[in-house]
């Protein structure tokens, strides 16, 4: 997704992330395993006290590894989890984007351009070295107390590279949050699409801003993506409605409420209930009414909610 102002991240990318979280978690293991190893095969030393007390330093030792790795699992599948929510994502977006043609143009959603490289900071500079990974190899050498010390070094070595992994995941994941198309009534039924339709007060031809979603009074109304709200209240046209800024531009609009739950300047999460469906304004009935503006147009809602839906097979 070069060409998008919001970076997400690319599937090359994904697999690398999800690659190097597995490698993680096997190399923790493998560490852990030596230590435990280590710990059992000293059976045969010494004078029963000093084995005593270096089985209890061992024992002691492994406890602290083992709550390393216990601390270190969550996180690493938490990562995981993620990135499998941003490669599916984009896996969309590319299929949506190739579509883009002179007869499926006005289907595909516009994708705002990219964001300006970072600047450099000031004074970096040194010799392009690979990264250096973690050394398991250094835990299968020397006595038990290096072996125990290597694999606790080994352990801290893979948190520092799984927080690393973490925060290069979170600018991608925190764009992805922010991305409108999410079901903001996942309860309602489809009505009147965005486009031209007869009004249904006039019976005249004329232009329908966003995409209707018929429910009941008071069914609940959800954020669609991360953002702001820069608008909750009374709007011409709209009854009670709500405009929620999400990022560059891209704003979602949620009119004809029943009652409102968010205030002007409240920041809200995707999935959010922000509202409760109904018919205020100029309304025929209890609906919601569903626009996603970009950079001041009103654009057709339907390719960003189809973004958002589940394959087949993903479903349980």
């Amino acid at each position: 997704m070069s060409h998008q102002r919001i970076r997400f991240v690319e599937a090359r990318t994904a697999r690398t992330i999800a690659i190097v979280g597995a490698i993680t978690l096997l190399i923790a293991a493998l560490a852990l395993g030596i230590a435990i190893g280590t710990v059992f095969a000293r059976s045969h030393l010494g004078e029963e006290q000093a084995l005593m007390s270096r089985r209890s330093y061992e024992i002691e030792e492994l406890g602290r590894i083992n709550a390393s790795l216990i601390e270190l699992t969550p996180r690493v599948e938490g990562l995981s989890a993620k990135v499998n929510e941003l490669h599916d994502f984009d896996e969309h977006l590319k299929a949506a984007h190739g579509t883009n043609g002179p007869s499926g143009v006005h289907d595909v959603p516009p994708l705002p351009d990219s964001e300006e490289p970072a600047a450099p900071l000031d004074g970096a500079g040194g010799p392009a070295l690979p990264p250096r990974l973690c050394d398991v190899e250094r835990a299968n050498g020397g006595s038990s107390r290096q072996r125990l010390k290597s694999t606790q070094r080994i352990i801290d070595c893979l948190n520092d590279q799984v927080s690393q992994l973490e925060t290069q995941t979170l600018a991608h994941y925190a764009s992805y949050m922010a991305f409108p198309g999410r079901n903001p009534a996942p309860a309602a039924r489809s009505g009147s699409p965005y486009g031209n339709r007869y009004d249904p007060f006039t019976g005249h031809l004329s232009f329908h801003p966003g995409l209707d979603l018929v429910a009941p009074t008071g069914t609940p109304i959800l954020a669609s993506a991360g953002g702001r709200v820069v608008q909750a209240g009374e709007r011409s046209g709209y009854g009670n409605a709500v405009d929620i800024r999400h990022s560059n531009g891209m704003v979602t609009r949620y009119g004809h409420a029943s009652r409102l739950l968010v205030r002007t300047g409240d920041y809200v999460m995707p999935g959010q209930e922000i509202a409760e469906v109904g018919s205020t304004g100029r309304s025929t009935g209890p609906h919601l009414h569903f626009e996603v503006i970009v950079d001041g147009a009103q654009l057709n809602p339907t390719p960003y909610l189809a973004l958002f839906k589940r394959k087949p097979n993903a479903q349980s």
